[in-house]
């Protein structure tokens, strides 16, 4: 389906001004075709807010091959009014959400931190950092993120700088947002600061890339990370350039699936048009799913052995004496049949 730039205004919870025409240059295929061409693939997506998200997703995601998801803290919509509302949400991401993931046999890791957009709220700013420790050692939890920019204000600098110093001091990569506006002056000012702060490149992920920035950001050594969501920041085909113009080293692709208009999917359907403009398995497999662990696995929370072969899931396990799959149920329905059995 061919869109147009007026359609940007269809996903207001972003502002990144985009040229992407979005006219498809090759036969657009639908599920039933481009599975074939992924067949037996595995996919890890480094940047997805599955708490956003429904158990068809997951159900979906699972059957394109994804095996693994890094969900990092955000903004989740509407600012929280107070501490009780992110330690909440700081728990969902190291409990109920993990095994809500595990039910589907996706292995589920996280990011921790105060994101940007709230940082500006100076007072509450200043209580999650008080408890953002008790959360960044917990198991599961591969960096801190997502942090950076937004506004690109003096607090939002303020919070990111103390956001590093407890990265270094835990021993964890960093996920660094990107601004919407303005982002190629953000992702260098995000990086300067990085390394300001003495963090080493190759320990910092630079998300929401697009071809403004990708350049500086693989020069300077760190890792680039790209967004492939609709209407705005990045979509498939411009990524295929991408990879065709620099190749695997230190990029990866996410959806950065949220509350807002976007696509779980994104990975698989992008490393399906990889495929078909001729991009090598290897080179697929490296920015689809090899390059992540490697980054987000200098956390030492990353055990391949636990996905690779696939997500042993105990469907009659409950958290909080609760279940996703009661009854016994299966996790994978049949959303094609007319009875609802």
């Amino acid at each position: 389906m061919c869109l147009n730039h007026n359609e940007t205004s269809l996903n207001p919870s972003h502002f990144e001004d985009s040229d992407e025409t979005n006219v498809p240059a090759h036969r657009d295929i639908e599920w039933n075709e481009y599975s074939e061409l992924i067949k037996g693939m595995r996919f890890f997506d480094p940047h997805i807010h599955m708490v956003s998200r429904t158990t068809d997703d997951y159900q979906a995601m699972y059957q394109a091959g994804i095996v693994a998801l890094i969900e990092p803290a955000f903004w989740v919509g509407q600012p929280r009014t107070g501490l009780s509302s992110f330690k909440d949400y700081y728990s969902s991401l190291v409990g109920w959400e993990r095994f809500r993931s595990s039910q589907f046999g996706i292995k589920h890791y996280c990011t921790m931190g105060l994101n940007s957009r709230e940082a500006n709220n100076e007072p509450l700013a200043e209580q999650v950092m008080e408890i953002l420790p008790l959360y960044i050692y917990k198991e599961g939890v591969v960096g801190v993120g997502e942090i950076g920019f937004d506004d690109q204000t003096p607090a939002e600098e303020k919070y990111f700088r103390l956001q590093l110093e407890l990265a270094k001091k835990a021993n964890l990569p960093v996920q660094i947002h990107t601004p919407h506006r303005d982002k190629k002056k953000g992702t260098e000012r995000s990086m300067a600061i990085a390394l300001e702060h003495g963090l080493d490149p190759s320990w910092v992920i630079v998300d929401h890339n697009n071809e403004e920035t990708v350049k500086s950001v693989l020069d300077q050594g760190f890792w680039a990370a790209f967004t492939i969501y609709p209407f705005t920041k990045m979509g498939n085909e411009r990524m295929v350039k991408v990879v065709e113009q620099y190749g695997p080293e230190r990029i990866m692709v996410n959806s950065a699936a949220d509350w807002g208009i976007s696509d779980p999917l994104a990975i698989p359907k992008t490393a399906a048009l990889m495929k078909m403009r001729g991009i090598s398995t290897e080179t697929i497999q490296k920015v689809t799913y090899q390059n992540a662990i490697d980054a987000f696995g200098k956390s030492g929370q990353i055990d391949v052995s636990d996905f690779e072969q696939g997500l042993e899931s105990d469907h009659a396990a409950k958290f909080h004496g609760n279940s996703i799959l009661r009854g016994g149920q299966q996790p994978i329905a049949n959303k094609n049949s007319l009875l609802i059995q």
